[in-house]
């Protein structure tokens, strides 16, 4: 393990990596990097100000373009996880029903349908991760 410091937004962090051996680097296409809940600062920086991000309202859309003629498809309008999926196959939904509830950035989104339908498939269950863009629900 090597240990660095790290300054991100004049914050200071430590550290601290594993370097791989070439053979290990070849045989593992990913890994996981555990990383701390909350990071602590070193003791010798100063005080910092965190300017909190503004919170958008951002609704899931159907996006006509790249779905199948007559299908409506609800993506994923953020990475997050499934908390809650509302509706099932076969479920009749208008405008405005909500299908499921995403947590993202320790926040809850109701994510609504765009237009009213009838489910065809919910590719996603409680507890799943998803990302930015990821098909969740199919409606018809």
């Amino acid at each position: 393990m090597k240990t660095f410091k790290v300054i991100v937004d004049g914050q200071s962090y430590t550290v601290q990596v594993e370097e791989l051996k070439e053979e290990s680097k070849q045989n593992e296409s990913t890994r996981t990097v555990e990383q701390p809940k909350t990071p602590e600062p070193d003791s010798d920086s100063a005080p910092v100000s965190v300017k909190e991000p503004a919170v958008s309202n951002q609704k899931a859309t159907s996006s006509p373009g790249s779905a199948p003629e007559g299908k409506i498809i609800l993506k994923a309008p953020m990475p997050g996880s499934v908390l809650e999926v509302k509706v099932s196959v076969g479920d009749k939904v208008e405008a405005g029903d909500v299908l499921l509830v995403l947590e993202a950035m320790k926040m809850e989104n109701e994510l609504p349908a765009s237009q009213a339908g009838t489910v065809e498939q919910v590719l996603v269950t409680k507890g799943d991760t998803v990302n930015s863009e990821d098909t969740l629900v199919i409606m018809s």
